[in-house]
C-alpha cells in the first residue's frame, strides 16, 4: 500500500499535534508538517519532514511535493487578530489563498483531487445581541454568518475560497472538459479543550484556564460572565471528526461546510466543575468588555444534523465523560492532585 503525502501546517498547535499523533496511529501516512516553530518533542519523530518559518514566504517550496491531503491549521487566533488585524490577514487568508492555488494546480496536474481540509470556527457567526443569541439557539451553517472579528471574517471568506477553488476556479467548470478540482472540506469548530496542552490565550479558553488554576490553588479572574454560554469540545472529537470527513466519499457530502457540536455550557457550570473538582478553588467573574463582546457574538450552541446524517458525526465525549474521563484526570496527573 502506498503512503499518502500530507502536509499539516500549524503542527505546533493544540489541533496540529493531536492531529500529528492521530495519523500516526493510522499508519500510511507520510507527514510533512510547517509551522512557524521548531516541532516539540511530542510529535517531532512522528514527522517526516519539517518545514519552519512563514508560511506564506514558504509556500513556493511546497510545489516541489505531491501532496495527497492537506490539513491547513495555521491561523492568527481571535483575540490575537483583534490586536493585529493586517498580520492577521495577511496569515490567515493570504497563507490560505496560496495553498489552495497549490492545491488547484495539483489537483488539475495529476487528474487527482488533492483533499484540503480546513479548520473553520463559531467565530464565522455573528449574533448581533444576547436576546437574539437566545432565541436562535443551535444555529445552522447559513444563519448569522456576520462575524464580529477579524478571525470570523477570515474563516468565512476562507471557506467561501475554498468552494470557489473547488467548484468554480477560473469558470472553468463552464468549459466543454472541465478540470479536475480540489476537494475542498472545512469544519466549524466550537471551543476545543486539549488535557494535554496549556491553554494559550484564545477567547474560549476561560473554561481551562478556570480548572488549570483550580488544579494549582491559585485564584482565577474569569474574563466573561457568568451566564456566558456556547459549545465546546474535547480535542480527541475535534480530531475524530477532520478523520472522519477525510475519508467520507464525496458524493454523500451535501455541502462543503460543517458545523460540529458535543456540549454546550456556561461559564458559571465550568466554576462549577471546577469547585467541586478543587474545593476551595477561588474562581470570580471580571468580564472584560472586548473579551466578552467577541463570545457574545458567537451562538450558544449549533445545530450539526448535517454532519451526522451525511457522514456519520457523533461525538465521543459528552460534557459529563469530558470532564470525569478525559480532563480532569490529566489535571490532576499534570498538578500531582
Amino acid at each position: 500500500m502506498t503512503e499518502k503525502s500530507v502536509l499539516v501546517t500549524g503542527a505546533c498547535g493544540e489541533i496540529g499535534q493531536a492531529l500529528v499523533q492521530g495519523l500516526k496511529a493510522r499508519n500510511g501516512y507520510r507527514i510533512v508538517t510547517a509551522d512557524l516553530a521548531p516541532l516539540p518533542d511530542s510529535i517531532r519523530s512522528l514527522s517526516a519532514e519539517h518545514v519552519q518559518g512563514d508560511l506564506v514566504n514558504r509556500i513556493k517550496q511546497f510545489y516541489d511535493y505531491d501532496f495527497d491531503i492537506i490539513y491547513h491549521l495555521a491561523a492568527s487566533l481571535s483575540s490575537k487578530a483583534e490586536v493585529a488585524t493586517e498580520e492577521a490577514h495577511r496569515i490567515n487568508v493570504e497563507g490560505t489563498m496560496q495553498l489552495l492555488m497549490l492545491a488547484a494546480y495539483k489537483s488539475e496536474k495529476y487528474k487527482k483531487s488533492v483533499k484540503f481540509l480546513f479548520p473553520s470556527s463559531i467565530a464565522a457567526y455573528g449574533m448581533p445581541d444576547i436576546e437574539s443569541k437566545k432565541k436562535a439557539g443551535r444555529v445552522k451553517e447559513e444563519d448569522w454568518d456576520i462575524p464580529h472579528t477579524m478571525y470570523g471574517c477570515n474563516k468565512l471568506y476562507c471557506e467561501k475560497l475554498g468552494i470557489y477553488h473547488s467548484q468554480f476556479y477560473g469558470q472553468r467548470h463552464l468549459d466543454p472538459n472541465p478540470p479536475v478540482m480540489l476537494d475542498f472540506r472545512a469544519i466549524r469548530f466550537p471551543g476545543l479543550i486539549s488535557a494535554f496542552t496549556l491553554p494559550s490565550g484564545g477567547t474560549s479558553d476561560y473554561g481551562p484556564e478556570m480548572l488549570h488554576a483550580a488544579a494549582q490553588g491559585k485564584p482565577y479572574s474569569c474574563f466573561v460572565r457568568e451566564d456566558t454560554k456556547i459549545s465546546f469540545m474535547a480535542m480527541p472529537d475535534a480530531i475524530k471528526s477532520l478523520l472522519m470527513l477525510t475519508d467520507a466519499p464525496r458524493e454523500q457530502l451535501t455541502q462543503q461546510v460543517y458545523n460540529i457540536a458535543a456540549f454546550a455550557i456556561t461559564a458559571g457550570e465550568f466554576r462549577d466543575r471546577a469547585v467541586k473538582a478543587f474545593p476551595g478553588a477561588k474562581i470570580t467573574f471580571e468580564p472584560n468588555p472586548r473579551r466578552q463582546g467577541i463570545v457574545d457574538s458567537w451562538p450558544e450552541d449549533v445545530d450539526d444534523s448535517r454532519a451526522r446524517k451525511d457522514w456519520g458525526w457523533k461525538p465521543d465525549y459528552d460534557v459529563d465523560k469530558f470532564f470525569e474521563e478525559y480532563f480532569l484526570p490529566e489535571i490532576r496527573k499534570r498538578y500531582g492532585k
